[in-house]
């Protein structure tokens, strides 16, 4: 039996643009997906998902099967949980020359599943890591990283970026254009995530994007800006200048809104975080619900999210330095 976990991330700057080639710099953070794999004497596939912010389930199946699990989650989510995993075993497989091998799989998370915060690619990358170390097979991380993306762009119909993998691989901050992917020094941040207990449509979201981009030449520019912005917050982060990153993150936050993947809730969470004093305040992640992340050092911003309307969870969330690790 091996374990393995990876750290989620919030996005300073840059989700969206960054499926089109502009920079993003997502931060990882401490909260973590552990997967605990062991390895089984024929193909098929245990998955016991322990909290993905579902109720729990587990299904057992095998390739080309149309079983339908009989559990009290809606096929949608079994799709998002099993469908990463899925695609995270037909990698370890290739990298470790194990066609056939099969693995009872048990995913941990405290990081909500769709809500902006990298689950899917923390658990891809903790399942490749313990699957391939499993079979007897250490990867380095940039590999683990490399093999995650694939196994995301698989999922997401060729939407993925490399941005949430190599983040969660690596751990810290991250500055991501294109296959350009890097570790990049960042200060301690003040940072706070709110969340609205929602999950936006990953898919969805980016299509939408898409659709607008290739219909109006101002959308176009618009993702532009976002990559623009994300420059001018590499310099506002090497300078460790919190007021001016809070200002770029509220620009980034209006660009993300105009591309329609903002929501009421995470509308009304950013503004109460600004309200309350908060440098700056953003959704993070695809959006459409899910979660918002905002600097502040003080407690205002926690207390002011814990009484606006649509938010379930607000918590204070330190920058993790360390990526994919054994357990």
């Amino acid at each position: 039996m091996t374990v393995s976990s990876a750290p989620g991330k919030v996005y300073l700057f840059g989700e969206h643009a960054v499926v089109y080639g502009e920079p993003a710099v997502p931060c990882a953070i401490e909260r973590r997906a552990t997967v605990t794999v062991e390895s089984r004497d024929d193909d098929r596939l245990r998955v016991d998902a322990e909290d993905l912010s579902l109720d729990g389930f587990t299904i057992e199946y095998g390739r080309g099967t149309d079983e339908t699990p009989d559990v009290d989650v809606s096929e949608s989510l079994i799709r998002a949980a099993t469908g990463y995993i899925d695609a995270s075993v037909e990698q370890v497989r290739e990298a470790t020359d194990s066609p056939n091998a099969g693995f009872d799989i048990t995913v941990e998370s405290d990081i909500p599943l769709g809500a902006g915060l990298g689950s899917s690619a923390a658990v891809t990358v903790a399942a490749i890591d313990a699957a391939t170390r499993e079979l007897g097979v250490s990867l380095p991380s940039d590999e683990i990283a490399d093999r995650a993306y694939r196994a995301e762009l698989e999922v997401q119909d060729g939407e993925a970026s490399r941005a949430d993998t190599f983040c969660s691989a690596t751990g810290g901050a991250v500055r991501v254009e294109g296959d350009d992917c890097r570790a990049i020094e960042a200060p301690d941040l003040p940072i706070v995530v709110g969340f609205d207990g929602g999950a936006g449509d990953t898919g969805k979201l980016v299509a939408g994007v898409r659709t607008l981009r290739e219909e109006y030449e101002f959308a176009a520019d618009t993702v532009e800006s976002i990559g623009d912005i994300v420059r001018q917050g590499e310099r506002a982060l090497a300078e460790g200048d919190i007021d001016e990153l809070g200002k770029l993150m509220n620009f980034n936050h209006g660009l993300l809104e105009a591309l329609g993947v903002s929501s009421r809730s995470l509308d009304n969470m950013v503004w109460a975080a600004r309200d309350a004093g908060a440098s700056g305040a953003k959704l993070t992640g695809a959006g459409g619900g899910g979660c918002i992340v905002a600097l502040d050092p003080s407690d205002e911003t926690e207390t002011a999210l814990r009484f606006t309307p649509g938010c379930e969870d607000t918590f204070r969330a330190e920058l993790d330095t360390e990526g994919v690790r054994e357990e």
